[in-house]
């Protein structure tokens, strides 16, 4: 079994669209393309950060979008180390169009439920997202995703493309790695934490999850 990790460069309140470039995705109107990029020409420990995450095992998981302005730029980049990763790793592309992938290791999916469901189940590396703002939706959609590795830039954008759009299910995350850059950008890693509990501060009585806590306890003593 093999897990699913959505890495993502968001702002504060949530925006992830085009961090990259204002030609990145301008859909929607939206104005703040490459939001993202003196944050990392001012802060050395983002490539440190980045160092970390790509230096483990993983596959690559992209949308056509995505994966179209990647296979523009990357197999170009000579003598770089991360170019060399992106090249040469395995990379699943979900896509409607039957076409060639040209750029190498490539393969094309076309059902997100059924495919990356399956993929799970098999032995490998962990399959992270890049971008990809419509295929995370449908992973949230179909609770597919195992771990979450946010990088929260200090800035509000206003409007935009979310990580966790409409669609998304509810869920509880447990935080297990955190750190801030000198820049102010915030790493934050979470995997699954069950059930959302809710719980009152109106009254004195108790949740439904204290309510079976108590009758658990009741039986087992």
């Amino acid at each position: 079994m093999r897990k699913v990790l959505v890495m993502a460069q968001v702002s504060l309140d949530g925006v992830m669209q085009a961090p990259g470039g204002p030609e990145e995705d301008p859909t929607g109107g939206f104005r703040y393309g490459g939001w993202s990029v003196n944050h990392w020409g001012d802060d050395a420990a983002l490539g440190d950060v980045m160092g970390g995450i790509f230096g483990q095992p993983y596959e690559l998981l992209l949308g056509r979008k995505t994966y179209d302005i990647f296979a523009a730029y990357w197999p170009h980049q000579k003598d770089d180390a991360f170019a060399e990763s992106l090249n040469t790793v395995k990379k699943y592309v979900v896509t409607s169009a039957r076409t060639p992938l040209k750029w190498q290791n490539s393969v094309a999916i076309h059902d997100v439920a059924n495919d990356i469901a399956r993929l799970k189940r098999e032995d490998g590396p962990t399959l992270m997202t890049q971008g990809s703002t419509q295929v995370i939706q449908a992973l949230l959609k179909h609770d597919l995703v195992d771990r979450y590795t946010l990088l929260v830039f200090p800035l509000v954008l206003g409007k935009g493309k979310r990580v966790f759009g409409e669609g998304t299910m509810p869920s509880a995350l447990k935080l297990v790695d955190s750190k801030t850059t000198p820049g102010g950008v915030t790493v934050s890693t979470y995997e699954r934490g069950g059930a959302v509990k809710t719980g009152t501060f109106g009254d004195d009585k108790p949740s439904a999850d204290e309510l079976a806590r108590r009758e658990r306890m009741k039986r087992e003593g």
